[in-house]
């Protein structure tokens, strides 16, 4: 199924989140959904559990044998690869910096962000950016090119890089009715195409944005049939095609520059110097990405799980996949080497307790996180003691390694009450599924979002690019977990349930989101997934909300949080994407990793 396939059912999501830590609320309509506080909740449940065999899920062994991965390599790193790319930095910079056009500039920047360059100009970038957003309104008085295209890209540029940049600067494209009259965009194709990409970054209750939203979407999806059953064919069909599968602001950076690259090779007047900046710039990163990659390879064989617990999934490559949508610039690497051990570690205690482990044994392990002491590996059954100890070492090393900086080594009590919470969101899973109890889709949600792993991992991340960490970091953390690590969490677990649902109905597993609205509302399975999909359109509304220059966390946390959110999309876009190994799989693998892009 490809993910996110109709937008314009999106637009009519109500609101479900609020701006204070730990409540997330809906109408009666969209299923009331209730936080109260970071912790899962026990729901009491009155039952006779029935002892059964081990499950299965049946996965298959991974596909990315040690020795395949050590033997990764690359031509481009080192000299003269480095000088090079020095060389075609100072020519793309100046090409930036001596363009007069307004217009001409910011589609300048468009396409560097689309290649993926963008990082390496970030100063250059926001200086332009914040002389545009000074003189935005003379700028569309006095400038004749900004037609609906050209404001529809400033604004989409300037909402993204933080500028509050108010709605109302398309009112006037709408005709005398208030509505968006395809006379006044004078039917340009483009304008509308950046109109839709701008309404993405709609916030709450911007009505113009989301009025904007279907309407491009329906133009655009006639447009496109347009096209085809006169068997016409150009550029901008691939565009608009791609846009409407998932919108830009909803993509990674890495996973987008690698297909765009190639897009943007075969376009008629392209820029030689971005071109060949992007294609290298990619593949001496892909060098970087290789070495992290063979580490992790090194750790996990070292752990010895993949072979002790054959019953897991293992995938490696797959979690590794997760750090490049994340932060795949090359001076993030020994973040990556040591975070994508997590991702590691989740799937693999995901899987014990969704599929293999007695409800004893999981109240034993949840117990044995909980007290995080090495002694509590005693009373662990025999495939549970070599995972207590490696999660024990592998949390304290990262403490010790890079929290250690901040001289405050308190905030090991925040990582390891991370896995205890996280190990009893699992837990209440499994007691739902023992039991043969059905949750309402406010009990799915209150405690999902803590199982789906997001908050635990953002939790490591803003500890770790927290520096210093401060008193008032802690308290916030005291209160609960920020409201945009909610958020994430929120569209990754409604990701994950719209491309697993099938396979982990098959195995009996417990009901999920889909599944829970279903049941509470009598919907048919197409109009749940419908409704999920619109809670994710609502979600990022909510994130839109979180202005980088106005707000207690770091700019580059916030962009982490958003990239999990956005990596998760690609993950699941076409299925599950994290545990299955098919050809879409494989493809993706050798594309980002494996396959150097051809000079």
């Amino acid at each position: 199924m490809q993910y996110m396939a109709i937008h314009h059912q999106f637009t009519s999501l109500v609101p479900i989140c609020s701006s204070s830590f730990g409540r997330l609320i809906a109408t009666k309509t969209s299923t009331i959904t209730t936080i109260t506080s970071r912790s899962s909740t026990c729901y009491p449940i009155k039952c006779t559990v029935v002892n059964s065999p081990r499950r299965s899920a049946n996965y298959e062994p991974p596909i990315w044998s040690f020795d395949y991965i050590q033997s990764l390599t690359t031509q481009y790193k080192g000299e003269p690869y480095t000088s090079q790319l020095n060389k075609l930095e100072g020519d793309v910079k100046r090409i930036l910096v001596e363009t007069e056009n307004s217009l001409a500039q910011l589609e300048l920047i468009d396409l560097m962000q689309r290649l993926g360059i963008s990082y390496h100009f970030e100063n250059e970038i926001n200086t332009i950016l914040k002389k545009k957003y000074t003189s935005i309104n003379n700028d569309h008085i006095n400038d004749p090119n900004y037609n609906l295209y050209a404001i529809a890209l400033e604004f989409r540029l300037l909402r993204q890089h933080g500028y509050a940049v108010a709605q109302e600067i398309f009112s006037a494209f709408k005709d005398e009715t208030g509505k968006f009259n395809k006379a006044r965009i004078n039917d340009n194709i483009m304008g509308v195409l950046a109109l839709y990409e701008a309404s993405f970054y709609e916030k709450k209750d911007e009505s113009i944005l989301e009025e904007a939203r279907i309407f491009t979407t329906e133009c655009l999806k006639n447009y496109v049939v347009v096209m085809e059953q006169n068997k016409l064919s150009e550029d901008n069909i691939i565009l608009i095609s791609h846009a409407l599968e998932i919108p830009l602001h909803w993509r990674t950076t890495r996973m987008e520059a690698r297909w765009f690259i190639d897009v943007y090779e075969k376009r008629e007047g392209k820029n030689s110097t971005l071109l060949e900046f992007a294609k290298l710039d990619f593949n001496m990163v892909q060098s970087t990405h290789q070495e992290d990659l063979k580490h992790l390879s090194r750790w996990w064989k070292h752990t010895k799980l993949g072979e002790k617990l054959n019953f897991a999934r293992d995938r490696l490559m797959e979690c590794f996949l997760w750090k490049l949508g994340v932060t795949f610039e090359a001076e993030f690497s020994y973040y990556r080497r040591i975070s994508a051990r997590l991702y590691v570690l989740i799937t693999v205690i995901d899987d014990i307790y969704d599929v293999y482990g007695t409800l004893e044994e999981l109240e034993l392990f949840s117990n044995a996180v909980e007290r995080w002491d090495v002694k509590a590996i005693k009373r662990l059954p025999d495939y549970m003691k070599m995972l207590f100890f490696v999660l024990f070492n592998t949390i304290n090393e990262m403490t010790f390694d890079v929290l250690g900086e901040n001289n405050n080594f308190v905030t090991i009590e925040y990582l390891k009450n991370s896995w205890a919470e996280l190990c009893r969101s699992y837990l209440q899973e499994a007691k739902w599924f023992y039991s043969g109890y059905k949750p309402t889709l406010q009990e799915y949600i209150e405690n999902s979002w803590i199982s789906i792993g997001t908050p635990l991992i953002l939790l490591h991340a803003y500890l770790a690019f927290t520096n210093p960490i401060t008193k008032e970091a802690l308290e916030c953390l005291e209160e609960g977990y920020p409201t945009i690590i909610r958020q994430a969490a929120m569209i990754l677990r409604f990701a994950d349930d719209l491309a697993t649902l099938s396979n982990e109905l098959k195995r009996g597993d417990v009901p999920k989101s889909i599944q829970c609205y279903m049941h509470d509302t009598g919907a048919s399975e197409d109009q749940a997934r419908d409704h999920i999909k619109l809670l994710i359109s609502k979600t990022w509304k909510e994130m839109n909300h979180q202005n980088e220059y106005n707000s207690h966390f770091s700019k580059i946390f916030l962009q982490i949080c958003k990239s999990l959110t956005r990596t998760s999309l690609f993950i699941y876009q076409y299925g599950d994407g994290h545990a299955s190994q098919d050809n879409l799989s494989k493809k993706r693998v050798l594309e980002l990793i494996d396959n150097p892009i051809l000079m």
